[in-house]
């Protein structure tokens, strides 16, 4: 593999780094939780490190028996992308059930809501024995 020429490293280092800028931004501004930048920040990481060891992609590649070097790149970035789509999975998993959860304890809720105030409408609607008779109408109370 022919060395890279020096404005490609350059290209490549202004671009991990812009990247990295990029991710620390949406971590301030609460758009991205931590737990999911960390995988973020660590391929930026990688990118630096084989843009400045100009060499390490093909020695990498020649201790585990890659004949191109470049396809390991598609191989590591397929593999991470398996990875991170399971962990995404399991995480949209738990976060239907906990929706589903919350539905119900609402829906339940709201009946007991209801059910109270069947019950102090119901309260109203009884004549006390010292009053005149009265009549419930939309939760007001009217004389007869």
């Amino acid at each position: 593999m022919a060395s890279l020429p020096i404005t490609i490293q350059i290209i490549s280092l202004i671009g991990a780094f812009t990247f990295m800028f990029f991710i620390f931004r949406l971590i301030v501004k609460g758009r991205l939780r931590e737990e999911y930048s960390i995988v973020w920040i660590l391929c930026t990481i990688i990118l630096i490190v084989f843009a400045v060891w100009r060499k390490g992609l093909e020695q990498i590649s020649l201790l585990l028996g890659v004949y191109y070097p470049p396809s390991l790149i598609f191989i590591g970035a397929i593999f991470a992308i398996i990875f991170f789509l399971v962990h995404l999975s399991v995480v949209i998993s738990k976060l239907q059930n906990q929706i589903k959860t919350l539905a119900q304890e609402v829906a339940y809720l709201k009946q007991q809501i209801d059910q109270q105030t069947v019950k102090e409408s119901a309260v109203r609607a009884i004549p006390s024995e010292n009053d005149e008779p009265t009549v419930v109408a939309e939760d007001k109370v009217l004389p007869q």
